[in-house]
C-alpha cells in the first residue's frame, strides 16, 4: 500500500530524515516509533506532501506521491490526522463532519456520522456541541473520525495518545483495531510503547531521522536492548 525509499528531508538547510526506508501492507498497522525529535513527524509529513523539500521515493497503491499537493494525496485516499488537532473550534462535531466528507470509494470503507459514532460513543453523545468546548481526548476522537469521512484507505496517525486520558488512549486502541478489521492501512507515529505494541503488526524505530529497527512488534518487545537504547526515556 505504501513505500518509502531512501527518503530524505529537510526544514530550510537542516535536514532531518536520512535515507529511510518504510513499508505499510494493506490492511496492516505499521508503528513509526523513536524519541521526540528522532523523525516520526517529519515522516508522516513527507508522505502527505507536507514537507518543501524532499529527496527519494513515496508511493502509494504503486503511484508516485512526492511532487504532488497535499489535497491531491488525500483524494488518493490517504488521510492524515495531525497531532496539534486542528478541530474547528466554532463548529460542532456533526459540522466538523461533514467538513471532511469525500464521496465513496470502491476500494474503501464508507464512512457516516452514524458508523463514526458507534465507534466513538463519546462523540455521539454530544454532536452538536462545538469543538471547542471539548475536551482534548475528544477533540482528539473528532479529528480521527474527520479524517475517516473522507473515506481514506491508508490513514496517517500523528502521536494519537500523546496528552490524553487513559480511558481515550484505550478508546483509540480499539479504534485502531477495528479500522484494521475494517481493512484500513494504518502508519502510526508513537512513543506510547505498550499502546504501539497492543495495535502494530510491525515496527519502524527512528534515531536522528535514520531507521535503527526495523521488525515485528513481537521482535521489538522482545529486544530489551533495542527498546532501551532508543526508545526510553
Amino acid at each position: 500500500m505504501l513505500s518509502v525509499e531512501k527518503l530524505d528531508a529537510f526544514y530550510g538547510r537542516a535536514q532531518i530524515l536520512f535515507g529511510v526506508d518504510l513499508q505499510v501492507g494493506r490492511g496492516e498497522v505499521v508503528a513509526l516509533m523513536g524519541r521526540n525529535g528522532a523523525g516520526k513527524s517529519t515522516t508522516i509529513r513527507s508522505v502527505m506532501g507536507l514537507m518543501e523539500r524532499t529527496r527519494g521515493s513515496v508511493r502509494f497503491d504503486g503511484r508516485e506521491l512526492r511532487g504532488l499537493d497535499p489535497y491531491r494525496i488525500a483524494r488518493l485516499g490517504v488521510g492524515w490526522v495531525p497531532e496539534d488537532r486542528r478541530i474547528f473550534t466554532d463548529l460542532t462535531v456533526l459540522e466538523n463532519l461533514e467538513v471532511g466528507r469525500r464521496p465513496p470509494r470502491a476500494d474503501a470503507p464508507t464512512w457516516t456520522s452514524d458508523k463514526l459514532f458507534r465507534l466513538f460513543p463519546n462523540l455521539g453523545e454530544m454532536p452538536d456541541r462545538p469543538g471547542g468546548r471539548m475536551s482534548g481526548g475528544e477533540q482528539q476522537m473528532l479529528t480521527v473520525a474527520r479524517t475517516l469521512m473522507g473515506n481514506p484507505r491508508l490513514v496517517l496517525l500523528d502521536e494519537p495518545s500523546e496528552g490524553v486520558a487513559p480511558l481515550i488512549v484505550e478508546q483509540m486502541a480499539h479504534m485502531i483495531v477495528e479500522l484494521k478489521a475494517q481493512g484500513l492501512s494504518v502508519l502510526l507515529s508513537e512513543q506510547n510503547v505498550p499502546f504501539a505494541a497492543a495495535v502494530a503488526d510491525r515496527a519502524y524505530v527512528l534515531e536522528k531521522g535514520q531507521v535503527r529497527f526495523s521488525g515485528t512488534m513481537a521482535e521489538l518487545m522482545a529486544d530489551e536492548g533495542i527498546r532501551r537504547q532508543y526508545l526510553t526515556i
